[in-house]
C-alpha cells in the first residue's frame, strides 16, 4: 500500500509516498480501508519533531474508511462498518489499523468525507466548549484563527450554546468566513490590535474565555482580554511555543485560569468518545453545524498540503484522498 512516512525531521520536504507492507489487525483492532484523511496542525508538529515520534513513522492522526478486517476480540465494530477516527498515529495511508474502541460509526446521513473532517478538529471544538471551558448563555468568548478549521466550528458551537462571540483572523476573506459561521465582532489583527478592540467591544469587561490556537504571539495579550476568574484555553501554538511564564502574574490579572488541553484527554473512553462524536454527527445531519471543506488533495500531495496549511492558505478543513 502507499503510505507517506517521515524519515528525518524537517520541512514538507521530508513527507515521502512510499510502498509498505499492509498492516494486519491484532487482537483488539481492527483495519480500516481509508477513504479520506484529515489534515491536522499537529501533522506539522510530528513532521518538524516539535510533537516527536520515534523515526521512521507514517504521518496522521485522522480518517474515516471502511473496515475491512478485525482482529480477535473486536466487538466495537465488524466488517463494511462506515468508521471515522482520530488521535491514532499512521492515517496518511491506504490502510491503518486502529484500536477498536476508537473507531466511531459513522452516521448514515453523513458522508465519509465530512465525517474525516469532524472527528479531531470537531471534537476539539466540543471539548473546548463543553468541558475546558464549558460555555454558557450570555458568556463572551475569544477565538483565535477564527477562520481555521477548529475555529470556524467554534463559532458555530458557541453561537448554539448562546454565546457572543469574537473572532480574529488575518485577512478579509477570513473575516468574511468569520461572519458567516456567526460570529458577532471579527477583529483583524492585521490591521487592529486586538487587545483594546476586545476591551472596546466588552465595553472593558472583558471576555469570559479565550480559545487560543495560536500561542507565543497572542498569549500574553489573550491573557489581557479575560475579565476576573476568566479562563485561557490554550490548544495549540501555530505561531510557536509560549515561553517560561510566572504564574504569580494569574493573581495580578484577576485570578485567572490558564489551561493546555489537549484532544486525547477528552476522548479517554469509548463512552466520552461515543457522546462527542454523536453530538456532532447529529449536529451536522440537522444542520446546526456547517463543515467548511476548501481543499482536498491527492496523499501523494500530502506536502504541498503542508506547506498551504504551514502558509495560512487554509481556511476551514483540508483532506487527502489515497
Amino acid at each position: 500500500m502507499k503510505a507517506v512516512r517521515v524519515h528525518n525531521f524537517g520541512g514538507p520536504e521530508v513527507l515521502k509516498n512510499e510502498e509498505i507492507a499492509v498492516p494486519e489487525p491484532k487482537a483488539g483492532e481492527a483495519r480500516v480501508k481509508i477513504e479520506a484523511i484529515g489534515l491536522n496542525y499537529i501533522d506539522i508538529y510530528q513532521r518538524t519533531g516539535l510533537y516527536p515520534l520515534p523515526l521512521p513513522f507514517t504521518v496522521g492522526r485522522e480518517a474515516a474508511g471502511l473496515v475491512d478486517a478485525t482482529g480477535p476480540n473486536v466487538t466495537a465494530v465488524k466488517v463494511g462498518d462506515r468508521v471515522a477516527y482520530a488521535m491514532e498515529p499512521g492515517a496518511y495511508a491506504e490502510y491503518a489499523v486502529v484500536p477498536a474502541w476508537k473507531l466511531v460509526p459513522v452516521a448514515a446521513n453523513v458522508d465519509i468525507p465530512s465525517a474525516a473532517a469532524t472527528m479531531l478538529q470537531g471534537m476539539t471544538a466540543h471539548y473546548l466548549t463543553h468541558s475546558t471551558y464549558a460555555l454558557k448563555n450570555g458568556e463572551t468568548a475569544l477565538v483565535h484563527a477564527a477562520a481555521g478549521g477548529v475555529g470556524l466550528l467554534l463559532i458555530q458551537i458557541a453561537k448554539n450554546l448562546g454565546a457572543t462571540v469574537i473572532g480574529t483572523v488575518g485577512t478579509e476573506a477570513k473575516a468574511d468566513l468569520a461572519k458567516q459561521a456567526g460570529a458577532d465582532h471579527v477583529i483583524l489583527y492585521t490591521q487592529v490590535d486586538f487587545l483594546p478592540e476586545v476591551k472596546r467591544v466588552t465595553s472593558g469587561a472583558g471576555v469570559h474565555v479565550v480559545y487560543d490556537s495560536v500561542g507565543a504571539t497572542t498569549f500574553e495579550k489573550s491573557l489581557d482580554c479575560l475579565r476576573p476568574r476568566g479562563c485561557l484555553a490554550l490548544f495549540g501554538q501555530a505561531s510557536g511555543p509560549v515561553p517560561p511564564f510566572d504564574l504569580g502574574n494569574l493573581a495580578a490579572k484577576g485570578s485567572l485560569f490558564v489551561t493546555r488541553p489537549t484532544l486525547v484527554h477528552y476522548m479517554s473512553d469509548r463512552r466520552e468518545l461515543l457522546e462527542r462524536a454523536g453530538d456532532l454527527f447529529n449536529w451536522i445531519a440537522s444542520g446546526k453545524l456547517k463543515l467548511r471543506i476548501e481543499k482536498t488533495f491527492p496523499l501523494a500531495e500530502a506536502a504541498e498540503a503542508h506547506r498551504q496549511l504551514e502558509g495560512r492558505r487554509t481556511t476551514g478543513k483540508v483532506l487527502l484522498i489515497p
